[in-house]
């Protein structure tokens, strides 16, 4: 009732509409059974029965995650994608340069950079402090105060430091590995939403030469399905990124592999055979390959749901 009242207040079109939108938006906002479409431009709402982490689609055509409101992830959980999305913010633009030019102070851990060609080094952390040679990263003072050589790779504070610097070295690494491989699959998910187009010209050759229009739609359906496929796989390094190693594990990298394989695979012939082949040849091994992948995908999602029911997945917390 207050906001209808002070709707017959405002007399100016502009601020009235302002105003109406701040109210849609604070009703929307308070709403657990409504979302806003995160799409560019769309201002649509969504509305469930029942909030949970699941894939709706939106009136414009975008599907995302209810509860998070990022593209639909099977099969990694809000949690981690959050903590992943993050980590990828903070890390990617910087963790190649740093893994080249850098090293840790063995003490403070900051991340120092070599400038010169001295290996005596300083940290410039005004609490710390630390005099330390660059080479084996043990401390300076035995190394004494001329250009030096560094030979003293047996010390055991030098040791201590190497392997705090290796391991940090190798979580750089592993994070470096998952990030190239979803990143890919990212990259190969745009370029093959292009591929409609080339179907579309393909299916439109295909019903010149006595195919109905019934006929053609497996390669709608073979895109469809290896879009599917390239983000289902996108996920599942995210999923794998905070996974502990145990048979499991093993039984899920297994499924990956197989997937991502028969996906690499259909996407060579939606590219390439489709021009080339002819086409009773096209048909049988775009369907037989689109419905291999679709039945690996089900198999490994499937894994993966079942192990969240049998609390089977153990996690590194990042």
């Amino acid at each position: 009732f207050l906001a209808c009242f002070l709707m017959r207040l405002i007399t100016d079109s502009k601020v009235k509409l302002k105003y109406q939108h701040l109210i849609t938006n604070s009703f929307v906002e308070c709403n657990r059974l409504l979302k806003w479409c995160p799409a560019p431009d769309c201002h649509h709402v969504v509305k469930v029965q029942y909030p949970d982490a699941k894939p709706v689609r939106c009136k414009c055509g975008r599907q995302f995650c209810f509860n998070c409101g990022e593209n639909w992830h099977d099969p990694v959980k809000c949690k981690w994608l959050r903590k992943w999305i993050k980590k990828c913010d903070d890390d990617s633009e910087t963790s190649n340069w740093i893994a080249a030019n850098t090293k840790e102070c063995p003490k403070c851990h900051v991340t120092i950079e070599k400038d010169g060609g001295c290996n005596h080094m300083v940290c410039r952390n005004q609490n710390c402090k630390a005099e330390f040679c660059w080479v084996c990263l043990g401390p300076w003072e035995p190394h004494g105060s001329a250009w030096y050589n560094c030979n003293r790779y047996n010390e055991d504070d030098a040791k201590a430091a190497r392997d705090a610097q290796e391991r940090s070295r190798a979580a750089l690494q592993r994070y470096l590995f998952y990030c190239n491989r979803y990143m890919n699959h990212m990259q190969s998910l745009r370029f093959e939403h292009k591929l409609y187009a080339q179907v579309k010209q393909k299916m439109e050759e295909m019903q010149q030469h006595n195919m109905s229009w019934i006929e053609v739609q497996f390669l709608k359906k073979a895109v469809d399905v290896l879009c599917q496929c390239r983000s289902t796989l996108m996920f599942t390094y995210v999923f794998a990124f905070y996974l502990k190693k145990n048979n499991q594990s093993i039984i899920f990298e297994n499924n990956q592999a197989d997937l991502e394989n028969a996906t690499e695979v259909l996407s060579g012939y939606l590219e390439r055979d489709i021009s080339q082949d002819s086409l009773q040849d096209i048909k049988q091994k775009v369907q037989d390959k689109y419905r291999y992948c679709e039945s690996r995908r089900r198999v490994l999602l499937q894994h993966v749901h079942e192990g969240y029911d049998k609390d089977l997945w153990e996690y590194i917390e990042d």
